[in-house]
């Protein structure tokens, strides 16, 4: 099964102790979540985020309910956190979140590694959809926290 890397680097004009507090409530998820994606977090509020703490939330990809488990294995505010996936549409989902003071800004970092099932298959539909749509899930992420946290030093 072949691994993709999916890597973006965003500096955040606000501290890195303000940008830490957003990334580490789940529930801000949502706000950075496409809205085609219909998230949904399952998991009851408010969520102690922590190591092992696990989030199971829903989302629709081409209009298919997708249900996903998501845990917390690594936690060291407010530098990092990592999640993975335990169950969902990917058979790996590792993301970590690294987080970086720089000038009274904050550098922030995602990487994704991730695996789709189905063998030649999955390399295909990756090819062909996820590629492209975990592109325009992270744009639309960016540019999320671009308008967060401008209004933030409105």
């Amino acid at each position: 099964m072949k691994t993709y890397l999916l890597k973006r680097t965003q500096v955040i004009r606000s501290p890195l102790a303000k940008v830490f507090e957003f990334f580490e409530s789940p529930e801000n998820l949502s706000i950075i979540t496409p809205p085609w994606l219909r998230f949904v977090i399952k998991t009851p509020l408010p969520i102690d985020m922590r190591s092992g703490t696990v989030i199971e939330y829903t989302i629709r990809w081409l209009g298919i309910p997708v249900r996903w488990k998501t845990k917390i294995t690594d936690y060291e505010p407010p530098l990092r956190f990592v999640d993975e996936q335990i169950t969902g549409p990917y058979s790996l989902w590792h993301h970590t979140h690294v987080f970086r003071e720089t000038k009274g800004m904050t550098e922030m970092t995602d990487t994704v590694r991730y695996r789709l099932p189905f063998g030649i298959f999955g390399q295909l539909v990756h090819w062909l959809l996820v590629h492209r749509q975990l592109q325009k899930i992270f744009d639309f992420r960016y540019r999320a926290i671009e308008t967060i946290f401008n209004s933030i030093h409105s």
